[in-house]
């Protein structure tokens, strides 16, 4: 099972549990029970595997890059996770599953949900009214909320430091949305705008995790102000002085840099780097560097060979047939340095090529 069917798989799980011991009500417009669950599951699966690849994305060219062992939320010995690292999966893989809610709800896949159109015809500001279709970010809300956040059913600081999280990622949603406004007036002359929120692409919101992963606090639990329980109080009471938009964490991060099997850890060794290249982005150009040099590997250049289409011709009527080419690209993985012997002048020299 991969990493994405394997945290979908504890989503639906845990949601289907619950469904068969409590009703399930998520406001007045929603329907209950185990036909919810049907109408929605599906949206919840691909929500929760977009987070996870734009994790992946996120993550392409860092020491961590979303393995297994990040996604899987409870560990064989019962042991979970708080890390920097498993603060944005939370967040991803909540705002995946209200993006993917909200934007079906929109596009009509739901009988009991529509536009937002509670704000239309009121004045929004100078020259311009509430109105069109806005996305629905309410439905997406408080669905996901009943399928991501009853995963957790423990009541201690691991459990509640996951809840802050997983809202973190929902709040990402409503802070990257976007005004459309369309133009009414004599002739074009736009004299007054019609506007509504949409949704930006799911990019934003990875963009804008990421930057709330980079900006993460270590947060010490104060266990005199716990008490039982995974309430909204509960959780104010425990995090009052942590912004509700900023992740947290309570433990520090391994060493990614190193395989560890027990903790499912690849490891940089292996890894491909980027060297040379125009246009690159700043985690690009240093990728060779953060996975090979920082954690004590050298970068190997391998010349390997892909085979493609190409020469494509449309035949009438009506197929495409393409030749096969090969060709001999050059790719930059990191590689153990070889301790045994030290290395000649000139396999000096080409290390320092290379390594550069």
């Amino acid at each position: 099972m991969g990493p994405c069917q394997l945290f979908v798989s504890l989503i639906v799980s845990t949601f289907c549990h619950v469904l068969s011991t409590t009703a399930w009500s998520v406001n007045n417009f929603l329907m209950t029970g185990p036909k919810a669950y049907l109408i929605y599951t599906g949206s919840v699966q691909a929500g929760a595997q977009s987070g996870m690849q734009e994790c992946k994305h996120q993550f392409e060219w860092d020491k961590w890059n979303c393995p297994e062992s990040a996604l899987q939320l409870s560990t064989n010995n019962g042991l979970r996770s708080a890390t920097r690292e498993t603060s944005f999966v939370r967040a991803i893989s909540a705002a995946g599953v209200m993006y993917t809610l909200t934007k079906n709800c929109s596009l009509g896949d739901f009988h009991n949900c529509g536009c937002d159109d509670t704000k239309v015809g009121q004045i929004g500001g100078r020259g311009w009214i509430w109105g069109g279709c806005s996305d629905n970010v309410e439905f997406g809300e408080n669905v996901s909320k009943e399928f991501v956040d009853a995963l957790e059913t423990a009541h201690d600081s691991r459990a509640l430091v996951n809840l802050h999280n997983n809202e973190v990622g929902r709040l990402a949603i409503k802070a990257t949305m976007k005004r459309s406004c369309k133009c009414h007036g004599v002739s074009g002359s736009c004299s007054i705008q019609t506007c509504w929120l949409q949704l930006s692409d799911f990019r934003d919101v990875g963009n804008y995790l990421k930057v709330k992963h980079d900006q993460a606090q270590k947060f010490e639990i104060d266990k005199r102000r716990m008490r039982a329980g995974n309430s909204a109080d509960n959780r104010g009471d425990a995090f009052s002085s942590i912004a509700q938009s900023e992740l947290i964490y309570l433990e520090d991060s391994p060493d990614y840099c190193k395989r560890n099997v027990s903790l499912g850890l690849h490891g940089t060794e292996g890894r491909e780097c980027l060297q040379g290249g125009k246009n690159m982005s700043q985690w690009e150009r240093r990728s060779c560097r953060r996975l090979c040099h920082d954690c004590g590997l050298k970068v190997e250049e391998r010349r390997i060979e892909t085979v493609s289409s190409c020469n494509c011709k449309f035949h009438w009527c009506c197929t495409v047939k393409c030749e096969k080419c090969t060709q001999v690209v050059t790719k930059y993985f990191c590689a153990r340095r070889d301790r045994s012997r030290r290395p000649t002048n000139s396999a000096r020299r080409r290390n320092r090529v290379h390594d550069g």
